[in-house]
């Protein structure tokens, strides 16, 4: 699942900027009409869906809450060793600026197997979400690629 609506905000662009160290002037709000959003900005779409695993609700465990030593353990992972986050690719078909409203739309992508050294077969998967403005134009594709491992690796 992904954000049904992302509004693009210039203080979210700004505090995203700041948190990543980036003092890119093309960031800056204060420039006005040019401002875009960093290359990594769409990850900040993920707070904006009520179904993500890693966003706060008051009162539970959820995955990086640190409720436990380990918080509340990570949903949806296949295998013996659980999931892990192996590439993240970008395509920008024209910047995020401040007032662009997108949704994002998850379509599946490939899955394939390859043998491993230590965890036995690794099993890829592939996810790729497609993020629309409000007139429909496709302004980012996102792709991500998740691996699960047959056995713990200990």
């Amino acid at each position: 699942m992904t954000a049904k609506r992302f509004p693009v905000e210039a203080g979210h662009i700004a505090i995203f900027a700041r948190a990543i160290g980036d003092e890119n002037p093309l960031f800056d709000v204060a420039r006005g009409p040019g401002t875009v959003a960093p290359p990594t900005f769409i990850q900040a779409a993920d707070h904006f869906d009520p179904e993500y695993d890693r966003r706060p609700r008051p009162g539970e465990a959820w995955f990086g809450s640190a409720a436990d030593p380990q918080g509340a353990p990570a949903p949806g992972l296949d295998g013996g060793g659980g999931g892990f986050h192996a590439e993240q690719h970008y395509e920008y078909h024209r910047p995020m600026r401040p007032g662009d409203v997108l949704s994002g739309d998850q379509l599946a992508g490939r899955r394939w197997e390859k043998e491993g050294r230590r965890g036995g077969i690794l099993q890829f998967s592939e996810t790729i979400t497609e993020y629309r403005d409000a007139e429909g134009e496709l302004v980012i594709t996102v792709r991500d690629v998740g691996v699960s491992t047959q056995r713990q690796v200990g």
